[in-house]
């Protein structure tokens, strides 16, 4: 692809006020977008497309490669810690195309000797002989998107697999080598009872995951759930299923680590604790997103052109748009990641991220554990059980 590097991006903000030297940079990962889905979902609000019978493949990892190459100066020598392909649907794309594309990252950026490749792989996607290939291509773990295993509830998701498709989903993933997995669940669903929402999680843990990312649904402006809002349970069913459903995982051995995250031990998701714990990550492919530190203290978030079409267009750029982080954006962009795992982070982490002194956190702290909602730890920045549950109303101290 022949995309001018030169090419203007937008950017906004101000000049950057002073800030010191970061002490270190931080571990550095890559996403990597692939934008088309066989459906488009009413619920769902990410960067997705519906997908023509043939796929521009070629043209798309031609492109990635080129994307990859403008922000490779950002790497500054640091090697790749996880690898994460989201979507959009990225099992449509062929072992080939992805062996390609992973060939051409390794030869710009190193990858860790024990690096997490993760692939999104939904069910109705699901090709023994194409998952075997991911796993030969050095693909170590899948996101395997079911939402649901009740046909009623997937019908009303407009999901294009089967129950009986989600459950095949990970024996095959088995079967083609992958021993860690994470299986992607809803919750709160259309009509949904207790006893429905808790039938699918016994299910998924029948299924022994690694990993499962349970969450609620929510609904999300330009999907069709929020022009046509389905019938969603009441408050207190929904109270019911999420401390029913916490009690069933953590029974079953599944610590909760994030706000919707649950791990066996030692299977949390490297990509996703990295982006957490503000490190920072390379963001390529149309709609992806960027957060990209410097060693003079400047901390960017970045954002790639969002239509496919436009991505493919050679006299387009790739970046849409940059913005540097000011002094005082810092603490709530630091919070508002590190504030989701339950039980936080080191306070030294602050600084080392964003070259910030920790004392400045000082009078936020202090008003967020007189509410109850900061645990008083000197030693940690950790929301309390009800922080957690009031995340919005706890990151309102670190707003300047």
């Amino acid at each position: 692809m022949n995309h001018d590097p030169a090419a203007s991006p937008l950017i906004l903000g101000g000049a950057q006020a002073p800030r010191p030297a970061l002490p270190q940079l931080p571990p550095l990962a890559l996403y990597i977008h692939i934008p088309w889905c066989v459906r488009k979902c009413p619920y769902c609000d990410f960067n997705s497309h519906a997908a023509s019978p043939t796929l521009p493949e070629e043209e798309y990892v031609d492109a990635l490669l080129a994307d990859l190459d403008q922000d490779l100066p950002a790497a500054h020598g640091r090697e790749l810690s996880s690898i994460f392909f989201g979507g959009g649907t990225p099992s449509l794309f062929s072992a080939q195309a992805l062996g390609r594309l992973l060939a051409g990252v390794q030869q710009r950026i190193p990858f860790a000797s024990d690096i997490e490749i993760t692939l999104e792989a939904n069910p109705g996607t699901f090709e023994q002989e194409k998952f075997t290939a991911y796993r030969a291509l050095g693909i170590n773990r899948l996101s395997i998107g079911i939402q649901s295993f009740q046909e009623q509830k997937l019908q009303a998701l407009g999901r294009i697999h089967s129950g009986a498709e989600a459950v095949r989903a990970a024996d095959m993933a088995r079967q083609a080598g992958f021993d860690n997995f994470n299986l992607d669940l809803m919750h709160g669903l259309p009509d949904q009872s207790l006893e429905d929402a808790l039938g699918d999680l016994r299910q998924a843990i029948t299924m022994k995951p690694t990993h499962l990312s349970w969450y609620q649904l929510t609904l999300e402006p330009n999907t069709v759930f929020w022009s046509q809002p389905p019938t969603l349970p009441e408050d207190d069913i929904l109270w019911d299923i999420q401390e029913a459903g916490q009690a069933l995982l953590a029974a079953h051995g599944y610590a909760q680590y994030e706000v919707s995250a649950y791990a066996q031990s030692g299977r949390a998701a490297r990509h996703n604790l990295n982006y957490w714990s503000f490190g920072d990550f390379i963001g390529i492919g149309a709609g992806a997103h960027g957060k990209l530190s410097h060693p003079d203290g400047r901390i960017l978030r970045t954002w790639k052109t969002r239509l496919p079409k436009d991505y493919l267009n050679p006299a387009k750029p790739f970046k849409a748009g940059e913005k540097a982080l000011d002094n005082d954006e810092l603490p709530f962009e630091f919070l508002m990641n590190a504030l989701r795992l339950t039980d936080g982070v080191d306070a030294a982490l602050f600084a080392q991220r964003t070259g910030l002194d920790l004392a400045s956190l000082a009078e936020g702290r202090r008003q967020a554990e007189q509410s109850g909602l900061l645990q008083v730890e000197p030693s940690r920045l950790a929301a309390t059980p009800r922080g957690q549950l009031f995340l919005n109303d706890l990151l309102q101290f670190f707003l300047i």
